[in-house]
């Protein structure tokens, strides 16, 4: 049976193929397509997650699609009228928006040129249970709590409930306009920056400033018990029309927050305007409101369920200064959060709630790696190479890794590129740049010469997972960045490069049995320098992960790296 899971027309769209139970492949349409967060429909990771399968698309049993026109209906017709007394365009434009969602197998079928309207079937699935079902289905927990948090999908911001074997119960949810997505986007909107996913900057932000602006946050974010509100004298999704453009392309949400915000905590930076310690409070002060209304949330939800486990997924979920604090907060002795917890996750989870609510499929999946997109031979990446006029030496995996081992150690820049493309956010070792962590220096040259971004986001860890808790204050792996452990004082000077402000790092452990050998090249680097960890970003420069050989060569090229590796070939600036 296959089940083709989509997320369409939301930010960061994909495509998951599963083959009787299986996860084959997943990918975001932004690889692709080369438009960060890219939105609208995923026509070229369908078409690559089919092609990887040598399935055609007529093939294919039941789409499952995570956004659903149907639910929440009462509530979206209300806000519709009291919109429509001030801005009448709106309810035009939802209206044409669940016309198209409606009509996604037409739309789809037309793309790939077949007709999926015989012997396929379209399984619209609620936004927050897709993401839900992302995180419990795809964990190893057969019992667990559950909850999803982000900025908004079908109408809803926030659920949570329980997980039981093959079923998902929510006992509550949150819904529009009140979002803990929508207060960390707006504040990250005030601090002068205004892109589709952004928040990670304010994240990264908020540990050089003192949260001296709580009391203005918590007039913003009020909460009680299992609730939040926001006072919507201060944002004005809740009161006009906003710009919001998922259709295709790049993402647009236009300023959520009003003037009276301005009023409260003092004019919004422009964009090219210096960040000053105001600035920095504000952050510190956003991050430390939402630590406080999410982390007793799901204390609640611990005492309520009375399980130990929680599985948890949705945008807000990688904010990991937050995730971090989970476990001493609120009692949780597991937690499982989906590596792909923004939207493009959806894609999985959606295809797991048809197969287990809907079909009553028994479950065996379970995610261990986020390797599932494309990969290339080194036969291909030769060739490439040889197209772009740039000379290569092959060799074998231990040489390679041992002489990238030294590179790094030298204090050299390497985009590192093997097996299977990364599916979520995250660069885990097959598309990564990978420096020398103890170079005080490092950070700032890997910012000024090839990442060009901010000076004060922090860059992660990758080490090998049984040297892990030696490191860092943690007692089990990490492997996909979403937490930021401590790092114990004996290594804090050793390791400047990944150590950010607060004394922590949002690392990555690496295991032989997932990535071997991205796990030889720090195994190599430890045997040569007694440090078991490497410094790991994305392989790109302002633009998504590089997905294709040709778009390594290009980023190596443009982006002043010293050493590159496509599978078995070494290149270096003097080859």
């Amino acid at each position: 049976m296959l089940i083709l899971g989509l997320n369409a027309f939301h930010a960061d769209a994909s495509a998951a193929l599963f083959s009787d139970g299986e996860l084959i492949a997943a990918a975001e349409e932004e690889r692709f397509n080369r438009v960060k967060h890219a939105s609208g429909l995923p026509i070229d990771a369908t078409r690559w997650v089919l092609s990887y399968a040598g399935v055609k698309p007529g093939e294919v049993d039941h789409i499952a699609l995570s956004k659903s026109p149907h639910v929440h209906k009462a509530r979206r017709a209300a806000q519709g009228i009291r919109h429509t007394v001030r801005q009448r365009s709106l309810p035009r434009e939802r209206l044409a928006a669940r016309v198209r969602t409606l009509s996604l197998d037409q739309e789809l079928g037309r793309a790939l040129d077949v007709d999926l309207t015989a012997g396929c079937v379209v399984h619209p699935v609620e936004h927050h249970p897709s993401h839900i079902a992302s995180a419990f289905f795809a964990s190893p927990f057969d019992d667990a709590a559950v909850c999803s948090v982000d900025g908004l999908g079908d109408f809803v911001s926030m659920a949570w409930g329980t997980g039981r074997g093959s079923r998902i119960e929510l006992d509550h949810r949150v819904f529009f306009p009140h979002s803990l997505g929508f207060f960390y986007t707006a504040i990250t909107q005030y601090l002068g920056f205004p892109h589709y996913g952004d928040e990670y900057k304010v994240m990264g932000l908020a540990p050089y400033g003192t949260p001296r602006y709580l009391p203005e946050m918590r007039r913003i974010l009020t909460a009680n018990g299992p609730d939040f509100r926001l006072t919507m004298d201060f944002f004005r999704h809740g009161r006009e029309s906003i710009q919001w453009d998922f259709a295709s392309g790049s993402p647009t949400v236009g300023p959520l927050f009003a003037p009276e915000l301005e009023d409260l905590l003092g004019p919004a930076r422009l964009p090219d305007e210096p960040l000053d310690d105001r600035h920095r409070d504000i952050a510190a002060s956003a991050q430390a409101r939402l630590e406080e209304v999410v982390l007793p949330i799901l204390a609640t939800l611990k005492k309520k369920t009375g399980l130990p486990a929680l599985a948890m997924a949705g945008g807000v979920a990688l904010n990991v200064t937050a995730n971090s604090l989970i476990a001493d907060a609120t009692g949780f002795e597991r937690v499982f959060i989906q590596p792909a917890a923004n939207d493009s996750g959806t894609s999985i989870g959606a295809a797991l709630y048809v197969a287990h609510h809907t079909l009553g499929a028994s479950r065996g999946f379970v995610m261990r790696d986020v390797y599932l997109g494309p990969s290339f031979t080194t036969e291909e990446c030769a060739a490439k190479l040889e197209e772009a006029g740039v000379a290569y030496e092959r060799l074998d995996e231990a040489t390679l890794c041992r002489r990238t081992a030294e590179l790094i150690a030298n204090a050299r820049i390497v985009g590192w590129f093997q097996g299977r493309m990364e599916f979520g956010p995250r660069a885990l070792g097959n598309r990564s740049i990978v420096c020398d962590p103890r170079n005080p220096d490092m950070k700032d040259i890997v910012n000024r010469r090839t990442k060009r971004r901010e000076s004060f986001r922090p860059f992660a860890p990758s080490i090998l997972v049984e040297r892990a808790s030696e490191v860092y204050e943690i007692d089990g792996p990490s492997p996909y960045m979403l937490f930021a452990p401590r790092v114990r004082p004996p290594w804090r000077d050793r390791i400047p490069a990944v150590t950010h402000v607060d004394g922590t790092g949002r690392i990555q452990t690496v295991d032989r049995r997932s990535n071997q050998r991205y796990w030889e090249l720090i195994h190599a680097f430890d045997k040569l320098t007694g440090v078991p960890l490497v410094l790991n970003t994305s392989f790109n420069e302002n633009e998504p992960i590089v997905c294709t050989p040709e778009e390594a060569i290009a980023c190596y090229l443009r982006a002043d790296m010293d050493v590159l590796v496509l599978e078995d070939l070494l290149v270096t600036r003097r080859s």
